[in-house]
């Protein structure tokens, strides 16, 4: 949406309902109360202790023996990838992963490396992952590790399946390959199968989980896996400008919304679903069921940012993630009495722009 789009939605008077992300939340007074209050230290020197809380928290959840808050997932992903792999080698990815992506070229950057798409539509199989895996030849860049993105947020916040996850582990395990789970909204996959967190990340060696998005919190993710590993990273941090000083105070921020924010996730669900269910009702709009909390709406032939528009002038902030296509997110800070009216100002912004 344009800026003066959202300008007018804000003079209107009317406090918008914002579907474009799940990185839009505001921390509730609880949270904010939890932070205010943390106890700090320095965190260079390993010394804040709601950030080591934090860690052990979360690495506990993520079934990993250690854990390194970090200030984003890219900055977790991009730290993994620095960890798994050499200059020159190739990153196994699905299409549209945000590693590649939405993080701003930063594995050609720090890490040298490549990515190589399997599949289509951002989940692939097993054959999918052996059909370019290269041969050892010094020729070939060296295949060194597969990222799988779990949900997939350019999918629609699809849900890797788990069996082919495990074919995907056990054929990276036979050709020496590392495996990392980029679980930036690893809490809906978890919600929407009925897995725990932990189930769900045993196959990867390494896994960064976000505190920003289903959870709620301000800021935050963390990097889990092995102690060793974890070590290493915490170089790889500092020399990317990632270590912090006092940071308990958004430490604290993501250990509420951890303890808080994960048993609500389903809500999410099913607000998409009830968004997706409305839109789809109109003619020419293209809606795929939700699996968790992104909903996709396509409009063939007419621009995203039209719909863009039109809903913000009904009091619904939503985003183009593709030429004809729209995105609406839902989250905690949708609250229960806003999903029907988002849903029907969402229908009548598609019936404009398709008529």
């Amino acid at each position: 949406m344009s800026a003066p789009d959202r300008l007018a939605v804000l003079a209107s008077g009317a406090m918008p309902i914002d579907l474009r992300s799940d990185t839009v939340t505001r921390p509730s007074p609880e949270m904010r109360e939890a932070m205010a209050r943390a106890e700090v230290g320095d965190d260079v020197y390993g010394e804040d202790p709601t950030v080591r809380r934090l860690e052990d928290r979360v690495a506990e959840i993520v079934g990993k023996p250690a854990a390194m808050f970090v200030s984003s997932g890219t900055m977790g992903n991009q730290i993994a990838l620095l960890c798994h792999t050499r200059r020159g080698d190739e990153v196994v990815i699905g299409e549209g992963a945000h590693c590649a992506f939405n993080e701003s070229g930063a594995a050609a950057a720090w890490s040298g490396v490549q990515p190589i798409v399997a599949g289509a539509g951002g989940l692939f199989g097993a054959a999918e992952l052996e059909a370019v895996i290269k041969p050892p030849y010094d020729y070939h860049p060296r295949t060194s590790v597969v990222a799988i993105e779990n949900t997939h947020n350019r999918a629609g916040g699809r849900v890797f399946p788990e069996e082919d996850v495990l074919a995907i582990a056990a054929l990276a395990r036979a050709r020496g390959l590392a495996l990392h789970l980029d679980g930036a909204r690893i809490w809906n996959a978890a919600a929407a199968r009925g897995k725990s967190v932990a189930e769900l990340a045993a196959p990867f060696d390494t896994a960064s989980v976000c505190f920003s998005k289903g959870l709620g919190a301000p800021v935050g993710s963390a990097l889990c896996g092995s102690t060793e590993l974890i070590r290493a990273a915490r170089r790889f941090r500092k020399m990317l400008g990632g270590g912090m000083r006092q940071v308990g105070i958004l430490a604290a921020g993501a250990l509420f919304a951890l303890e808080h924010n994960r048993a609500r996730i389903p809500d999410d669900h099913m607000a998409a679903r009830t968004i997706a269910a409305s839109a789809r009702r109109v003619p020419g709009a293209v809606v795929p069921e939700p699996e968790t909390n992104i909903v996709q709406i396509d409009t063939p032939g007419v621009p995203a940012e039209r719909l863009v528009s039109a809903a913000a002038r009904r009091g619904v902030l939503v985003g183009a993630s593709a030429p004809y296509r729209v995105r609406a997110v839902t989250h905690l800070d949708v609250r229960p009495d806003d999903v029907r009216p988002a849903a029907n100002a969402l229908a009548d912004s598609i019936r404009e722009v398709l008529a």
